[in-house]
């Protein structure tokens, strides 16, 4: 049985220097976030006399419309940034000194919201003061910080794999961590490192981010990548060249060493691009020749790396929308990215394709402070991608370990529940899923952020390109169709350092399920 204990946040660098991330904004809840958006010590609101009519009219004139005053903002004060500099705050501020604005301006909630997100604070409030003349406030903005030495996640858990010589074996450990110090020295400088480590398989990184290059509203980062990998591949009755009985897997290995450079710039409140580049450095081992039972027919195995020594250089570019008022409690908002990739020989590259994805989810607050998540994804790839760029099935079911870091730890196929080809699939040019996640929160507090308990449902399905041109043998009318059903009910534990979640399908995911490849009922 396995047991798997994922620690999750967010850091997207061009957001703010800090994820998952995700780690999390504060819940603007009674126990977590006292602290609200007020107006304090400002002149009277003044009415404005609405315009007298140049004609008596008979008619009975509509109530005058009051406006909201305006004031200028005659400073920017911060106060409780013992550690930030003042400068990071006033980066993810919307206002500036001399412009105008209102006590029901939007703007300021949208803007705690996003201070919050940093991932800096603990609370964050925005208020208005007098400031020294008549029509003119300060804006007061009051933070209580919050560690920022973050562990983004931690990854232990089983899963089966297979020995050097392709045999399969019941099972296997891995285990890896990403720390993070996201506001070095308060300058909002991320640092930030991590591993994998698991049978003949290692993953190493380290990331500094900026999120204000030379005080600028661009944001940089850098990153160094090392990954000495193996995976898995065939369904059945596997054969490699030079082997002198069938195997269950062919395991080829392979090296990656290289790095990555991204810029990214906030477009409106919300919205952030970014573009990047990343090279790398590929050396493969890979069998001569290997072949297995695709469907009812004998097939060659596709490993989708280039043998011994190549190159890879890629460049990216996205756009990510994020309004949540949580990275990790979330209750409500939205959050989108959308990215493309692009590999050519100009570049310098072996492989050459084009990739797109695009991932949602939307939080919507329901009875009793619970919520409910609705996330879609959909992708796909053209040309000779690598392995690594491609969609694993393991990266949209509960009951097979993501990879982390680039690293596939388990050889099995999805669970098919549904009794489809999905279980022919490892790799796919394209992929989609939607999902449902249904919210209950448990505990909000100081030390323990939150506790939320979960239940999810969804349904995926990864196809390869050339099941397109010509349908796997085997498998008759809806049940050639690759999908598949997931689903997962835990609970979620919100720390000062990251998020721990225990799901039943970490525990489910070594039970037998039916539906064996190439037969179709």
């Amino acid at each position: 049985m396995r047991s798997r204990i994922i620690v999750t946040s967010v850091a997207i660098f061009w957001a703010s220097a800090a994820v998952a991330a995700e780690p999390t904004k504060a819940q603007p809840t009674p126990e977590h976030d006292s602290a609200n958006t007020h107006v304090a010590d400002v002149p009277e609101k003044q009415a404005i006399d609405p315009p007298r009519p140049t004609e008596p009219s008979v008619a009975k004139s509509e109530p005058p419309i009051i406006a909201a005053p305006s004031y200028v903002i005659e400073r920017i004060v911060v106060v409780g940034n013992r550690k930030t500099n003042r400068r990071v705050v006033e980066r993810y501020l919307p206002f500036s000194r001399g412009e105008n604005l209102s006590p029901d301006d939007a703007r300021i909630e949208r803007a705690r919201f996003r201070l919050l997100g940093t991932g800096y604070f603990r609370t964050v409030n925005l208020s208005l003061r007098k400031g020294s003349r008549r029509g003119a406030v300060e804006l007061v903005v009051t933070v209580e910080e919050r560690n920022t030495i973050v562990v983004n996640d931690i990854w232990l858990g089983f899963a089966a794999d297979a020995s050097s010589d392709g045999k399969a074996r019941p099972f296997t450990g891995y285990g890896g961590a990403s720390v993070a110090e996201n506001n070095f020295l308060g300058t909002g400088v991320g640092l930030a490192g991590a591993f994998v480590l698991a049978d003949r398989q290692v993953a190493l990184r380290a990331r500094i981010t900026d999120p204000n290059v030379f005080g600028s509203r661009w944001a940089l980062e850098f990153e160094l990548i090392h990954n000495r990998a193996r995976d898995f591949f065939g369904s059945r009755d596997v054969l490699v060249e030079g082997a002198t009985s069938a195997r269950d897997y062919a395991s080829p290995e392979y090296k990656r060493t290289g790095g990555s450079i991204s810029l990214g710039h906030d477009i409106g409140l919300n919205a952030q691009a970014f573009v990047g580049l990343r090279v790398e450095g590929i050396s493969a081992d890979l069998p001569k020749a290997a072949s297995h039972v695709y469907g009812l027919e004998v097939q060659p195995i596709e490993f989708h790396l280039l043998r011994d020594n190549s190159y890879l250089s890629v460049l990216r570019a996205g756009l990510v929308h994020d309004t949540r008022d949580d990275v990790s409690l979330t209750s409500r908002g939205t959050h989108v990215l959308a990215s493309a990739e692009a590999a050519a020989g100009p570049l310098g590259s072996d492989y050459v394709y084009a990739k797109f994805g695009v991932r949602a989810a939307h939080y919507i607050p329901v009875k009793w402070n619970h919520s409910l998540k609705l996330e879609g994804f959909i992708g796909s790839v053209f040309g000779n991608a690598p392995l690594f760029e491609r969609f694993y099935v393991g990266d949209f079911t509960d009951f097979l370990p993501d990879r982390v870091l680039d690293l596939t730890f388990d050889r099995r196929s999805s669970p098919n529940f549904l009794n489809t080809s999905i279980v022919e699939q490892r790799y796919g040019d394209y992929a989609a899923k939607v999902s449902v996640e249904y919210r209950v929160p448990l505990y909000r507090g100081r030390v323990l952020y939150g506790a939320d308990a979960f239940a999810s449902l969804g349904f995926f399905g990864v196809l390869q390109q050339r099941d397109l041109e010509r349908s796997i043998t085997g498998y008759n009318s809806g049940s050639r169709i690759p999908i598949d059903m997931t689903f997962n009910a835990g609970v979620r534990f919100v720390f000062a350092i990251g998020t721990l979640q225990l799901g039943v399908s970490n525990f489910l995911s070594f039970l037998p399920v039916q539906g064996a490849p190439g037969v179709s009922q």
